[in-house]
Order: C-alpha cells, then structure tokens, then sequence
C-alpha cells in the first residue's frame, strides 16, 4: 500500500436536472454540465458535438460518508439478492465518492454540454469529461450477475 495522495479540483458542475439522488427511472433526465473552470475556453471542446456520448468523471458529494461498506452486502440491501464486496458494486458508496457515467450528449452550447440519463444531479462536481469512443467499450462476451440486471430494469 502506499500512501500517494493527489488532490482533483472540479473542472466543471451538473446544472440542473434532478436535485436529489435516487435508485431508478434516470432514462428522459436532462441536464447540462457547464465547464466553469476558468482554465478552459470553448476551444476545450472544440470537435466534442461529433460524439454522441460522453464518459463522465464526478463525485458523489450528496452521500453520507459515514455510509460506507467495505464488505459483502445485499445491493439496495434487498435479502433477495446475493451479498457481493465494495467491488461488485457501482453504487455511490464508493472508497473516494467517485462515480463514472456514460450519457447521451445532446449539443454543445459554449461550455455548456447538454447531456441526457447523466445519473447525477444537479450541483454535482465533474473532475472530467471524455468522448466516448466505441474502440474502447467491453470486447468480447459482456457477463453479469443476474440480480444486477433485475435491480437495473428501471434504472433507464
């Protein structure tokens, strides 16, 4: 283990959008992530509207940090579904808050990046922004565990 440590400051926020975090139905959700670092003109984003996605990098500051599990648990402490560790599961209980999501990029307006089913809300701190490029989506066969399909129906 070592004890590297590197400070992310955000490069830009969700505005808009849902205010509060919930488990399901963020398919249809609208939302902006506005590029407020003052770092970044809109030559930053110069090329982005020829993507239909992008891969985002934000953090979960509306959990409750003391809600963190390090061990196997039930996902949505449903006693249906299997107990899996920290690492079986993409939930906002993460070691450092961090979430990654894919969502639909809508158009570029400036540094405002129009965006749909971004699961997070609004004033959540985004420390990047990628293009998705299909190259990099999973190769070969894509498995999973049947109770994380049943929890995700409604999650779109």
């Amino acid at each position: 283990m070592t004890d590297e440590k590197f400070e992310v400051v955000p490069i830009a926020h969700v505005i808009g959008g849902r205010r509060e975090p919930t488990d399901d139905h963020w398919g249809g959700t609208e939302t902006i992530i506005r590029i407020d670092d003052p770092r970044f003109s809109e030559d930053s984003v110069k090329g982005l509207e020829q993507f239909s996605h992008v891969e985002v990098v934000f953090r979960f500051h509306l959990a409750d940090q003391s809600d963190l599990h390090f061990g196997a648990r039930s996902a949505r402490d449903n006693p249906e579904w299997p107990e899996v560790g920290i690492f079986g599961h993409r939930n906002m209980r993460r070691v450092n808050w961090l979430g990654v999501s894919r969502a639909r990029l809508l158009r570029v307006d400036g540094l405002n990046l129009h965006v749909a089913e971004l699961d997070a809300v609004d004033g959540t701190p985004v420390f990047d922004i990628k293009p998705w490029f299909a190259e990099f989506g999973p190769r070969g066969d894509v498995e999973q565990a049947p109770w994380s399909t049943e929890m995700l129906r409604d999650y779109f």
